[in-house]
């Protein structure tokens, strides 16, 4: 090669140029950053950083969402102390000369004592709890609950897929024999099989839908590959002395990976309503915890009464976080589809 021959160029990894795309898709971007806003605002309530006093009664119950005013005295469990006539009655009433100093303690507590309420943006619960703190801390448990779970629930089937679509055989037998069996039992009871064994809590909840939810992730992830093994490209690194779990891991999986991603997605919405069905049947979180479960359950006797507010601020937080994070996982399976990268 020549002093003055440009160098060739390098070719672009597979991450980079699946970056590059997503980077392109105005939407996914987008999306992107709201989900990102999410996971910022979960990671500031598990520090104690927001919404560390959500339980706090610091309104009056029921209160609208508006800015409230000063908290009445009946509001606040104190009673008013009465004020005398204007006329003497010192002559007939043994009390009339208490009244003067009944009429400066209650003029004091008018002055002293009347405590000013919160800002209730989104209303109040029937406690006189903030809704918006609330929400904001239902998020960090059902979206803790819908990521990790639905995370458990992808490993799990995507290595017991590859394993069972690469290898066949006796292992792919013995893997689907637990697959039949998983699937052959309606998934609720295998969610309170699993709930009586594990309890309730976040992390019982996480075990309870990861280990019921893997099924659908593991017969796909096994279709794909099953289609990938034989073909030219793992062929060749086979023929060169890569590993197997090279081959699997490093050349397989990265061209299957928006079918796990796809599901991913799928899987965190649904497991966020699994949740809500648990903890509304007593099964998902403790008493002590609130999520967006929760709250729905409570929405639900309130808006009988008229109290439509907590049920749309829980309502609006699910739907923009799922709807981000469903289009947000469409973008990245777009940007990492292999029958684009030919396209650059």
């Amino acid at each position: 090669m020549t002093s003055n021959q440009a160098p060739a160029a390098k070719s672009q990894g597979v991450w980079a140029a699946a970056w590059k795309r997503l980077c392109a898709d105005r939407v996914g971007m987008v999306c992107m950053g709201i989900v990102a806003a999410f996971m910022l605002l979960v990671g500031l309530t598990l520090v104690g950083v927001v919404a560390e006093d959500w339980q706090a009664e610091v309104g009056v119950p029921n209160a609208p969402p508006h800015i409230v005013g000063p908290m009445p005295p009946e509001a606040t469990g104190a009673i008013a102390v009465p004020t005398g006539p204007n006329v003497d009655i010192s002559d007939i009433d043994p009390l009339a000369p208490k009244y003067k100093e009944w009429e400066e303690a209650a003029k004091k507590y008018k002055t002293v004592e009347t405590v000013k309420a919160e800002t209730l943006l989104l209303g109040g619960d029937r406690l006189g709890r903030d809704i918006l703190q609330k929400v904001i801390k239902g998020a960090e448990v059902s979206i803790v609950v819908g990521l990790l779970a639905a995370l458990v629930a992808t490993v799990i089937g995507t290595l017991l897929g590859a394993l069972s679509g690469f290898f066949g055989g006796k292992v792919g037998d013995l893997l689907e024999w637990v697959y039949n069996v998983f699937t052959a039992i309606p998934s609720i009871l295998l969610i309170f099989a699993f709930a009586v064994i594990f309890g309730r809590g976040v992390l019982s909840v996480v075990m309870i839908l990861g280990l019921t939810g893997w099924t659908g992730i593991y017969r796909l992830v096994r279709a794909e590959f099953m289609k990938h093994r034989q073909r030219e490209y793992v062929r060749a690194a086979e023929a060169i002395g890569a590993s197997t779990s090279s081959r699997m891991f490093k050349h397989i999986l990265p061209n299957v990976s928006h079918v796990a991603l796809v599901q991913l997605s799928l899987h965190v919405v649904s497991f966020i309503k699994s949740e809500v069905i648990l903890s509304y049947l007593g099964l998902g979180v403790s008493v002590d915890q609130v999520s967006w479960g929760t709250m729905l359950s409570e929405a639900q006797s309130e808006l009988i009464l008229g109290y439509w507010w907590q049920l749309a601020a829980v309502t609006a937080f699910m739907a923009v976080f799922v709807t981000a994070f469903a289009l947000f996982t469409d973008a990245l399976r777009d940007a990492l589809d292999p029958k684009l990268r030919g396209l650059e």
